[in-house]
């Protein structure tokens, strides 16, 4: 499947804001970050699981972690996951197991590896993201979920417009402003072992929403 954003041109655009991406949005994205982790807590419950973080950028989410779990993180920007690594480091965070450069869509990792697979604010960014769900699937154990939280684009309406005006000037700086949630539930259908168990907008506007998929057991049929 062809993409219209090219991941070198995302590479470049997030080497651009690593300096100050924690200034930018940091605030922006504290919600959907607090409740990014709060749902892939409670799926590892109090005994702690294998957290994967997609596109852990700088690194912001990570101290907000329970030690309990153990968590690895990746991301397609080296500039980017040098940040995360100085956090971790001056913040003595053990319970990360490792950050790497990774594309998304092709990550090397072990299948079936982790309990949930957290990715806050990527899923617009990658250029071919039923590929990159794919991939979450397939380091996720059976009854693990994937975690989204984004901006999804509007169905109709003056946003819609306003977001399709837009998009051209988004790419460049690296993500799909329009981007739908027919795309992610018609990827779950078609996919046949993935059910959209959550969709819920996110305070204070409902700019951002919190998508949970459950990748199904064996034999296990979607409701």
């Amino acid at each position: 499947m062809g993409s219209d954003l090219d991941k070198h041109r995302v590479e470049r655009a997030y080497a651009l804001w690593a300096p100050i991406y924690d200034f930018v949005f940091g605030k922006v994205f504290e919600t959907g970050r607090n409740e990014a982790i709060v749902a892939a807590e409670r799926v590892c419950g109090p005994q702690g699981g294998r957290i994967l973080e997609v596109g852990v950028g700088t690194g912001i989410s990570l101290p907000d972690y329970n030690p309990i779990n153990r968590v690895v993180g990746v991301d397609l920007s080296e500039p980017m996951l040098r940040k995360a690594q100085e956090r971790v480091a001056a913040q003595t965070l053990a319970y990360v197991d490792g950050l790497s450069v990774m594309d998304a869509e092709r990550m090397a990792l072990p299948d079936q590896s982790f309990d949930v697979v957290v990715a806050q604010f990527v899923i617009t960014t990658v250029p071919h993201p039923e590929e990159t769900l794919d991939e979450f699937i397939r380091v996720l154990k059976p009854g693990g979920e994937i975690i989204l939280v984004n901006h999804i684009g509007a169905e109709s309406g003056p946003r819609r417009i306003f977001e399709l005006c837009f998009s051209p000037i988004a790419r460049r700086l690296g993500w799909r402003p329009e981007f739908s949630f027919s795309r992610l539930s018609n990827w779950a259908a078609r996919h046949g072992g993935v059910e959209v168990i959550e969709r819920r907008p996110l305070p204070p506007l409902g700019n951002f929403t919190l998508i949970r998929f459950a990748r199904l057991a064996a034999g296990q049929k979607a409701a």
